[in-house]
């Protein structure tokens, strides 16, 4: 089998099953697993971002948890790096790679081979940001207008994020947006991917399961889990606290609000994150779907799964 077919990838909502899953997999197809979670890569946040148990893991090796400090910033070009990394050493090894989580960004950026160091020059970025503030939308439209007309012409004075972007872009890599788009999108995929996702018939079993997993996590010590955070040094507006359970439980500790607010808060932020998962992995035509009704057959999922793998 060519070094290109090799990666399996378990995604889906939060609350479906995916950690069981790759796990059960794993054993099966001789298999490590390699988080797709871009809350689980940060140390010391464990509770909060549903990390599996050593219990859980039943000795399955897990790569990219617990690599970064909370207070560190992790983005999707580190991710690129670190897990193409890991992938590759993982097939050098004759095992299966096997990405599991439901940050549907990160996968799609490590599978199709896209390069995100056109992102990466962040004083740039600021600087263009403090300009775009000083001279304002339009006339930053008009100045891209005179090298880049075709994003110019697409975008509105408002959208500071993306003419920012297109700035950064041309000064980085001398391409416009567009182009630079399109030579990435033209770029052979890093790895194919069997890629599965993981759902249920019903949305309301899908937000019940999320509201339980929440409940365990407050009976878990999520309070104290934030606490120590903040004991640690680790601020309130750093990527990592921005993470749902996190910030809402924040402003109940600093008394900003009730925490039976902020834990209906975490309940309703979660339901609407799953919204926001299914909707980008129904974009993409390769995925198979598992669909639990009730409950999950996490056994028989894996099987099947290492069935199709072993036939490939």
């Amino acid at each position: 089998m060519s070094m290109t077919q090799n990666v399996i990838v378990i995604t889906g909502p939060t609350a479906t099953g995916k950690t069981a899953v790759g796990v059960s997999l794993a054993l099966l197809v001789d298999g490590e697993v390699v988080s797709a979670d871009s809350m689980q890569v940060y140390k010391h946040m464990d509770i909060g971002t549903a990390k599996p148990t050593a219990y859980e893991m039943q000795g399955v090796p897990h790569h990219l948890m617990d690599i970064v400090e909370p207070w560190d910033t992790y983005s999707v070009a580190r991710y690129i790096a670190d897990a193409s990394r890991c992938v590759d050493d993982i097939l050098s090894r004759n095992k299966v790679p096997i990405l599991v989580g439901g940050t549907g960004l990160y996968i799609e950026s490590l599978l199709s081979g896209r390069s995100f160091s056109a992102r990466g020059d962040s004083e740039l970025r600021m600087a263009l940001e403090g300009e775009y503030d000083l001279v304002g939308g339009e006339e930053m439209l008009k100045r891209l207008f005179e090298f880049d007309s075709f994003s110019a012409q697409r975008l509105y004075a408002n959208d500071k994020r993306r003419i920012v972007r297109a700035f950064e872009v041309f000064n980085v890599t001398g391409k416009t947006l567009s182009q630079h788009d399109l030579e990435t999108k033209a770029l052979p995929p890093r790895y194919t991917a069997s890629k599965v996702a993981l759902t249920y018939e019903n949305r309301s079993v899908l937000y019940e399961k999320i509201e339980s997993r929440v409940d365990a996590m407050v009976s878990s010590g999520l309070e104290k889990e934030v606490l120590c955070l903040l004991d640690m040094g680790v601020a309130p507006g750093t990527t990592s606290m921005q993470a749902i359970g996190y910030k809402e439980i924040v402003s109940a500790v600093s008394g900003t609000t009730k925490m039976s607010d902020a834990i209906d808060k975490v309940k309703m932020e979660s339901r609407r994150y799953a919204k926001r998962q299914l909707s980008w992995l129904r974009r993409d035509d390769n995925i198979k779907w598992v669909t639990w009704t009730e409950q999950s057959d996490v056994f028989g999922c894996a099987q099947r799964l290492a069935e199709e793998y072993e036939k490939k």
